[in-house]
């Protein structure tokens, strides 16, 4: 039996959390990814109201896998005070849901830019967020994001080795690696391995760029996910489906959404669970 433990991001199922734990509970998920709830992304909530989820959260028992915070989504023009001020909100939000981790970004690159220019100004920025963690009992999760400074394996590494510090692993994305163009098993995982510490289960298309159930792209979750119970991994599976339209989508994205999509959010993530299940019951794990 695989020592996997799913989590999900909820707010694609609907925007409200009696919604999500209700969906959440018919597949015995005990964990969300929190990213978006009560129609609003949770960084923008008040202490106060972090509390009292916090509170509903463990009434039906439930608990947060990672903040999905959108810190580092900025571009490398706008303002980074207001942005840091913005984290260390994020922070004490995270300290009151008890999480383990954030999941955070390296920054939009200007349009044909080259990344490596930017790199001084990307290290500088991702210090200081290191900084500001200093005390608090998490982990911060630098994603592969499409467009970011680190939306390749080896800019993720570079990042990561310079840093330098067990504060911040990797989250793996491998749909935003084939979106990149990056092969994602067995090239970038096996270039980030010994730093990931977090899955985002999301497949893609080499071809179109399409978002796919996992098993159903050229992700290779499958063996993915067979070299990390084989290395003893005991982490989370956090279910990323962007199969429907959901609630603020087209605010968390830095493209159009993929054309297709179901129209119902409980459906695709049925849809997403299902194909994730298949996949580790197909390889026995």
């Amino acid at each position: 039996m695989h020592k996997f433990t799913l989590s999900a991001f909820a707010d694609e199922i609907s925007p409200w959390l009696e919604t999500q734990m209700d969906v959440l509970d018919k597949f015995n998920i005990r964990y969300i990814e929190m990213r978006g709830v009560n129609d609003r992304p949770l960084v923008e909530h008040s202490l106060d109201e972090v509390r009292l989820i916090k509170q509903r959260l463990d009434e039906r028992g439930f608990a947060i896998s990672s903040v999905g915070s959108p810190i580092g989504k900025i571009g490398m023009d706008e303002d980074f005070d207001t942005h840091l001020a913005l984290f260390r909100h994020t922070l004490e939000i995270a300290q009151i849901l008890e999480v383990p981790y954030i999941r955070m970004f390296s920054f939009w690159m200007p349009k044909d830019a080259d990344p490596q220019h930017h790199w001084p100004e990307v290290l500088r920025r991702w210090q200081q967020l290191v900084a500001a963690a200093d005390g608090y009992h998490v982990t911060l999760l630098h994603e592969n994001e499409k467009d970011i400074f680190g939306d390749t394996a080896g800019r993720c590494l570079q990042l990561l080795e310079a840093l330098d510090t067990p504060k911040v692993k990797a989250v793996f994305d491998p749909a935003n690696f084939v979106q990149c163009g990056v092969t994602p098993f067995p090239n970038a995982f096996e270039a980030l391995q010994k730093h990931i510490a977090y899955i985002h289960i999301k497949d893609a298309l080499f071809t179109t760029g399409d978002v796919m159930p996992a098993g159903q792209g050229d992700g290779r979750i499958g063996d993915m996910l067979e070299e990390l119970a084989a290395s003893g991994y005991h982490g989370f599976l956090s279910l990323e489906p962007h199969l429907a339209d959901f609630s603020g989508f087209k605010a968390l994205e830095n493209a159009q959404i993929t054309s297709g999509k179901m129209d119902h959010g409980e459906a695709a993530f049925t849809c997403a669970v299902n194909a994730l299940d298949n996949l580790i019951q197909a390889r026995g794990l």
